[in-house]
């Protein structure tokens, strides 16, 4: 199979390393924004974040980011000696990184529509479910969050060691 050469590899790193600061700096960022919304009375104001919160996630950093990442990803398995499966490591990595898009993709994306309709239609403060949801988004998302980070850590760190394939 073909691999690329050292050139090539260094592009392809620098991709994936935009592509995760993309990915884990909008998910902080997403849980920072938590914290505008806490005291908000303004129908407006809510409504106004919410939909800030959708745009850093499905428009401008996070699905791009994490898109990124399991693209470059892809093409580090396969044009690099690093492959898919021969480090433990990696074979976390490809755990978190499926995990956590599709986690985004059918919990964390519809939660931030759910809060976005909710706060369109209805002031939010007292609301039970906008409360719940909102809790869930940003417990559930810090946890995402800290998983892409220790995802960091082991790329740094490459603990385990090489699998024993047979």
């Amino acid at each position: 199979m073909y691999k690329i050469s050292a050139k090539g590899t260094k592009i392809l790193k620098t991709f994936h390393l935009i592509s995760a600061s993309c990915w884990i700096g909008g998910s902080v960022a997403l849980g920072l924004i938590y914290f505008l919304k806490q005291g908000l009375t303004s129908q407006e104001a809510v409504y106004g974040i919410n939909l800030t919160m959708h745009h850093l996630d499905v428009l401008v950093v996070i699905i791009p980011g994490a898109m990124g990442c399991l693209l470059t990803g892809l093409l580090y398995s396969l044009l690099t000696n690093w492959g898919f499966i021969k480090h433990k490591w990696i074979v976390v990595k490809w755990v978190i990184t499926v995990s956590a898009i599709l986690f985004g993709t059918f919990y964390l994306g519809p939660w931030i529509q759910k809060m976005i309709l909710i706060s369109r239609d209805s002031v939010v403060t007292g609301n039970e479910e906008y409360i719940k949801i909102q809790l869930l988004h940003f417990v559930f998302g810090a946890a995402q969050s800290a998983a892409l980070i220790f995802a960091v850590v082991i790329s740094v760190y490459k603990p385990w060691g090489r699998r024993k394939i047979r």
